[in-house]
């Protein structure tokens, strides 16, 4: 089977580098990094009484692993604003019971800049946020800020489809 329908000609596979993130339907400034979209799915042993010399495995429970994000400090408030629906600090409520779960959308491009695959993450809510790193006048490192996602599953887009290369 072809791995590029539309691309018969195409061998490689996409890269990793080219991704936006959309929170609140805005792409997130300055992200670098988002951690892999894994999920598992546990493994029940089970065997009949009358057949003590054979078991069988079935399908348990499935889990999703929480997505890091993380991006360069910025003006972008969006983590931050994010991370605070959970727990304001300043505010007179702990957390917003209302909003604090979001829907993100990881998209995924090609070298020329075109959309190719996109996946929805659903109810998402921050359970970690650094806003800083530890900071060190000796280096020369860039300052990046990282959120920790617990979501309830993702998905593939279905609309998004193999685009046609020149």
């Amino acid at each position: 089977m072809a791995k590029f329908t539309v691309n018969t000609h195409r061998f490689d596979p996409y890269r990793n580098f080219k991704f936006r993130v959309k929170i609140d339907n805005r792409y997130v400034a300055g992200l670098n990094r988002c951690s892999a979209l894994r999920r598992s799915t546990e493994v029940i042993t089970w065997r009949e009484g009358g057949d003590p010399s054979l078991s069988r495995q079935l399908p348990g429970m499935t889990t999703y692993d929480p997505v890091t994000l993380e991006a360069g400090v910025t003006h972008d408030p969006t983590f931050e604003e994010f991370a605070n629906l959970v727990h304001n600090f300043e505010g007179d409520a702990a957390s917003s019971l209302k909003n604090f779960r979001k829907d993100i959308i990881i998209d995924v491009f090609n070298e020329a800049g075109v959309k190719v695959i996109s996946y929805l993450l659903s109810r998402c809510w921050v359970s970690e946020y650094q806003a800083l790193p530890d900071l060190d006048a000796g280096s020369a490192a860039v300052a990046i800020q990282q959120l920790k996602i617990a979501h309830e599953g993702w998905r593939r887009d279905p609309s998004v489809v193999e685009p046609a290369e020149s």
